[in-house]
């Protein structure tokens, strides 16, 4: 999950530099600003004023020369960028929560599932009543044979932390695990401090 989110955010980021550089590099030539700021764009810059196109004549003519296969290469490589680009899209938008989770024991209890949502709920409800709990969030991700929580205590300024994490172990973890039958319930547990504003006396 952790390996995603960094790709996602790294081709987020190299995109949205592309796009910027291209942006003002249409900006710069389509308003002049070269002239009115008296600025020297480099010898080797696509464009340099309004009057410019990305692809002159000889560009172009120098290209068509290179063969029938010019163009079928140029349109491949459009279809292949649009469906890699659809590819990415519809894998962030597929579904990373489990929806249902199978509810095992012994013996394990066919077509009986439990919403993840339901036992997120049960979950940040047993956590936020700990000693030192202020408010809990629990969200459950992953497959619905391999669950994943993860869990986000915001404590009170005099609690233990771990005395806290210990608690929430043995507690609300350990209820989960026994309810749904999961042997291992892999955690990730953030653990933050509740800033609250002093109260003025009248």
């Amino acid at each position: 999950m952790a390996s995603r989110t960094t790709t996602n955010r790294s081709l987020l980021a190299l995109a949205g530099l592309i796009l910027l550089g291209g942006g003002l590099l249409v900006l710069f030539a389509g308003f002049d600003l070269y002239r009115r700021l008296d600025v020297a764009p480099p010898a080797a810059w696509p464009l340099t004023g309004p009057d410019d196109v990305l692809l002159g004549s000889a560009d172009r003519l120098r290209w068509s020369d290179q063969g029938w296969w010019w163009w079928p290469a140029v349109i491949a490589a459009l279809v292949l960028t649009v469906l890699l680009t659809l590819w990415w899209l519809f894998a962030q938008l597929r579904r990373r929560r489990p929806g249902a989770l199978p509810v095992g024991g012994t013996p394990p209890r066919e077509g009986v599932e439990l919403r993840d949502r339901a036992l997120g709920d049960a979950i940040a409800a047993e956590a936020g009543g700990l000693p030192g709990v202020d408010h809990a969030d629990v969200r459950i991700t992953g497959r619905p044979a391999r669950p994943h929580t993860h869990v986000d205590l915001a404590l009170t300024p005099r609690a233990a932390p771990g005395a806290t994490l210990h608690a929430l172990c043995e507690g609300p973890l350990r209820a989960a695990r026994r309810s749904t039958g999961h042997r291992q319930l892999p955690t990730e547990a953030r653990l933050g401090v509740t800033h609250r504003k002093p109260h003025r006396a009248e």
